[in-house]
């Protein structure tokens, strides 16, 4: 919703102002001068990734759109879902909890946080590293590993795709360059036409530097940095999740391993002890 409502200042501001002084809107509008940066740009862009990252480019943009599901309420139910698991493995054994951690969506420990079970990358995470410690597979410190080892994974791949905008994005300027200059060409065989129609075949050159510009540093620019920066909103939740686990496997009391989770979490995100500590006590074991 935000990088709608920024596109759209950005579009009103740099149009409200140019019609203040008097611009006349209608030469702005030069079909051709869009086809040749946006076909550019697609194909240069087309021409320099794999398909395997293309077409990642929609969900990616779905979701710069729907911003960031990752606030207080959330990671309030994420530690809730941490402190019930943490208390059930200690009354149980980790045993107990084989059959919750191979089938999260049928167990009644998970269904309980809706939020959690419908993120299944963040299930997957949790619930693998879970398996670990019942199955005895790995030690505190090997598991501590594996759960860096992945969420660097993670910050990889979610950087892939606002990499590539950034990189289409740079070559705007440049494509708009190359529009503007196609527009001199098409100047240079009218020189011998009327001052107004020179003036209008330099105007519409000099929009094709103007589009590629504001295209890149008004519209492509601000989505890649808002995608990048909804990754690292998602990487701060794994890592949420990655040091309660650790806590726990080192043996940490589960009260402790969720205070060690909240510590993790950003001031503006994060529930205050005095907010957190009563909605875990209401929590029994099964």
């Amino acid at each position: 919703m935000f990088v709608i409502i920024g596109i759209v200042v950005v579009f009103l501001s740099v149009i409200g102002g140019f019609l203040m002084i008097n611009g006349p809107i209608g030469a702005l509008i030069q079909p051709s001068e869009f086809v040749v940066i946006g076909g550019a740009v697609i194909g240069a862009t087309i021409a320099a990734n794999p398909l395997k990252y293309l077409k990642r480019i929609v969900s990616s943009l779905t979701t710069a759109l729907k911003g960031s599901q990752y606030d207080k309420n959330v990671y309030i139910e994420l530690l809730q879902m941490q402190y019930d698991i943490y208390v059930n493995s200690k009354k149980g054994g980790l045993l107990s909890l084989e059959e919750d951690v191979n089938n999260p969506m049928s167990s009644s420990l998970f269904t309980k946080y809706p939020n959690f079970v419908g993120n299944h990358h963040a299930v997957d995470f949790f619930c693998d590293a879970m398996k670990m410690l019942v199955n005895g597979a790995c030690s505190p410190e090997e598991l501590e590993m594996m759960l860096e080892s992945e969420i660097e994974t993670h910050h990889e791949e979610a950087a892939i795709i606002p990499g590539l905008l950034q990189r289409a994005s740079d070559a705007l300027p440049g494509l708009g360059i190359v529009a503007a200059v196609l527009g001199i060409v098409v100047t240079m065989q009218h020189l011998d036409g009327s001052p107004e129609e020179l003036g209008h075949h330099i105007g519409a050159a000099l929009v094709g530097t103007f589009l590629g510009l504001l295209l890149s540093y008004g519209f492509l620019a601000p989505v890649a940095a808002n995608i990048e920066n909804l990754a690292a909103d998602e990487g701060k939740y794994f890592n949420c999740i990655k040091t309660g686990l650790v806590a726990f496997a080192y043996g940490a009391a589960p009260a402790t391993a969720v205070e060690f989770a909240r510590k993790t979490i950003f001031s503006f995100d994060r529930p205050g002890t005095a907010e957190i500590e009563p909605l875990l006590k209401d929590i029994k074991p099964r």
